[in-house]
């Protein structure tokens, strides 16, 4: 039985994992992926560790301009090179000559796994699938009104200060109008110091959509690491063919994992 407080943490750690797996079971416009960048990593939450961001993103284009503010992410490290995920975003819609309209937005699960680790020679490999629930409002823009689905895969090489990373997937895209897409990204990025990071994507999308191009953008991104658990994370972009949609992400970000005298 229970009968410390490193007792109860450690339950109510457990019941959280558990919450996120019945969510996921029971499984916008935004899409999210690897902060601050679009591309995303195979790299895990270490197991028992937590990764939680309160961030924002705005993008524009042609026809106005749309965003969160903020969203809400949570990573848990639920076992060995298994990451449970979840973003619970507030989201905005401003389109051209008409009121912004501002409420709960999509939610994102998901679950990255590991399965094979980096050595000397050889990459790192996972998988990240993600499931976008129709959980905002339709009629005022800020839900799809349908269920989508992303199917990656991801690999990531590093060597001294200098790491790199991509590879894409398949998104279900459901809905009148709407097209399944191919999404693809890379990113280098570079450790300046023990503080800083920064590094640059380019990524492609096909067309999501009838009557719309493909579309091929970049990002360029920074990550602030104040100490061991706080971080700042930014990034901005514009399209290079496409939709002439530019972007910017903000997040503070808090990490943190058991306490010492429960390892």
């Amino acid at each position: 039985m229970p009968g410390t407080v490193t007792d109860y943490t450690e339950l109510l750690k457990r019941f959280v994992c558990l919450i996120l797996i019945a969510m996921f079971m029971m499984i916008s416009t935004v899409s999210y992926a690897g902060p601050p960048f679009l591309t995303d990593d195979p790299e895990t939450v270490e197991f028992h560790h937590w990764e939680v961001y309160l961030a924002s993103q705005y993008a524009n284009n042609r026809d106005g301009f749309s965003g969160t503010l903020p969203h809400f992410e949570v990573n848990y490290g639920a076992a060995p090179d298994l990451q449970l995920h979840i973003i619970a975003p507030f989201a905005y819609d401003h389109p051209n000559g008409m009121p912004m309209l501002y409420g709960f937005g999509d939610i994102e699960l998901g679950m990255k796994y590991r399965f094979i680790h980096e050595t000397k020679r050889r990459p790192q490999i996972g998988i990240f699938p993600l499931i976008e629930v129709p959980s905002g409002d339709t009629a005022r823009g800020l839900g799809s009104g349908e269920t989508q689905i992303f199917l990656p895969v991801w690999i990531q090489k590093s060597w001294g200060p200098w790491t790199t990373y991509g590879g894409g997937g398949f998104w279900h895209n459901p809905g009148a109008g709407n097209r399944d897409y191919w999404f693809t990204g890379w990113l280098i990025q570079r450790k300046l110091s023990d503080k800083l990071t920064i590094g640059t994507e380019i990524f492609h999308a096909s067309s999501s959509a009838v009557g719309e191009s493909d579309r091929t953008g970049f990002n360029i991104g920074m990550i602030y690491d104040f100490d061991e658990g706080h971080h700042l994370l930014f990034s901005a972009g514009d399209d290079i063919h496409g939709q002439n949609r530019s972007s910017v992400y903000l997040a503070y970000q808090i990490t943190f994992g058991p306490h010492e005298q429960e390892k």
